[in-house]
């Protein structure tokens, strides 16, 4: 899901940015001004815009790094949980059937 959002705000910001310049690029193209302004204006332009889009991609590379260290995070504590559980139900068969823990687990600890 957090995949989904992050790709539609990548998008989005993409377009915007795509949006924005070529608007600017069309308005300076048909605003009077001699060639040799409206190239430094273009260039201008796409130094300016190449740096938001940088921007934009550096922020959502750090939102997907804190998504996938939550990720990590929470797995971690599912299998420790999990292997808790585990631990727990073998600890009770073994009492139930009168030995002690198996091999399995005393090699685990």
């Amino acid at each position: 899901m957090a995949n989904n959002r992050g790709t539609s705000f990548f998008e989005v910001t993409l377009s915007f940015l795509i949006g924005t310049a070529t608007g600017f690029i069309l308005g300076v193209l048909f605003a009077p001004a001699s060639g040799a302004e409206t190239r430094k204006k273009i260039q201008e332009t796409a130094v300016k815009t190449g740096e938001k889009a940088k921007e934009s991609y550096e922020k959502i590379a750090k939102e997907a790094e804190k998504g996938i260290k939550v990720v990590k995070e929470k797995t971690t504590e599912g299998l420790d949980t999990l292997k808790d559980f585990v631990e727990r139900k073998q600890e009770e068969i073994s009492k139930k059937t009168g030995g002690g823990p198996s091999k399995e687990t005393e090699e685990k600890k």
